[in-house]
Parts: C-alpha cells; structure tokens; sequence
C-alpha cells in the first residue's frame, strides 16, 4: 500500500493558503502575548494621573498649593503606576529570549532608573534653597519629561506608533501646564495628560477589537 498525498479540500489535510493563515494566526497570537500591553499600560497610568493630580488641584483650590496629605496619595499613585509598568512588561517578556528579552527587561528598569534619578534631582533643588513654588512645577515637569521620553523610547523599541503619539503628547502636556502657573498645572495635567492616557487605552482597545473580529472573519471564509 502507498499513501496518496493530501489534496486541497481533503479532510485529511488542509489547503496551503489555509494553512498559511493558521500559521500567521498563531503567530500573531504569539507576538501578542509576548509584548506589553497597551489597554493595561496607558490604563494604569490614566487612572494615576487623572486620580493623583485631581486630588492635588482639590487640596490646592482653597489654599493656593495642595496639603500634604494630598501629595502622599499623588505619590501612592504614581509609585503604584511605576511598579505596574514595570511587573506587567517584564513579565510579558519573561518567555523570551535574545533581543527580546532583554529589550523588555531594560525597558522595564528604566522606569525605575528614571524615576530614581527624578528623585535624586528634586532633592538636589531642594537642598539648593528651592521655593515651593519652583518645586513644585519642577517635580510635575520632571515626571512628565520621563514618562514622556520613556514612550519615546519604548515607541522605539518596540515599534509602536501610538506610543510614539502618546509620548510626544505627554511632553507638550507637560509644557503647557508649566506655564499654567499653581494650581492650574494641576488641573491641566488631570484632564489633558490623565485623559490623554485613558483616551489612547480606548483607541487601542479598539484596534485589538478591530484586529480580533479581521482574524474570526477570516477564519470564518477559510
């Protein structure tokens, strides 16, 4: 007995192009999970920045500059978004190996390595006889300088046009809340720069969605 080669349209086997496309699926499916996700990432970061500056504009509307307390829950926030982007990255790329692993762990890190060196700076202008004032629109500015290039640079790295698009607005955020003036730059930073993040968690979602329902209507014709 020999056996007869699979044909196309046989049970047995499937058609090329068939099989090209369950290939390029699983591939994509692949790729997904293992690369930060955007819906999280931006979501997280929404949520700090819309809560943590809200919070501090609220505390400041009376007094003319937020109460202590406020900043706290404005550091809780922000930390919180830190860690989470730091977690959900590296662990996203945990599976891999090569460029890609370390792509995604040096990114992670740098989160922290950029907010550390943050730190380290305000405390510089601090001890340096800094007036509230000036500390307080060069902590807002130097935050969103970070998270902005580390967008930049994670746009780079993982090429992804939106964090680009994202990054870049961070960074004009950043500079026109500047010129706000207190309280203001609060407020500024809540609606333009947290609603901004949650604004492009939406559109993502949307192209995760879109992309999906492409991927079953071609499972659906094969």
């Amino acid at each position: 007995m020999t056996a007869t080669p699979d044909r196309p349209g046989d049970e047995a086997g499937l058609p090329a192009a068939e099989s090209l496309r369950l290939i390029r699926e699983q591939q994509d499916r692949a790729r997904a999970a293992l690369e930060p996700d955007g819906r999280a990432l931006y979501g997280a970061w929404g949520v700090a920045w819309l809560a943590g500056y809200l919070v501090l504009w609220t505390s400041a509307r009376g007094r003319g500059e937020p109460e202590a307390w406020a900043f706290w829950v404005f550091a809780a926030a922000i930390t919180a978004a830190v860690v989470f982007t730091m977690v959900h990255t590296i662990g996203r790329t945990a599976g891999t190996r090569g460029v890609s692993a370390r792509t995604g762990a040096m990114y992670g890190w740098s989160w922290m390595l950029g907010f550390l060196t943050l730190s380290v700076f305000l405390g510089g202008l601090a001890r340096a006889g800094a007036d509230d004032e000036v500390m307080a629109l060069a902590s807002n500015g130097g935050a969103c300088v970070v998270v902005g290039l580390l967008y930049l640079g994670g746009a780079a790295a993982f090429g992804d046009r939106s964090l680009f698009v994202l990054g870049a607005w961070i960074l004009l955020v950043a500079a026109a809340a500047t010129f706000a003036g207190l309280p203001v730059t609060y407020l500024v930073m809540a609606l333009a720069g947290g609603g901004g993040f949650l604004v492009m968690a939406g559109v993502e979602h949307l192209r995760v969605v879109r992309a999906r329902r492409g991927a079953e209507a071609g499972a659906g014709r094969g």
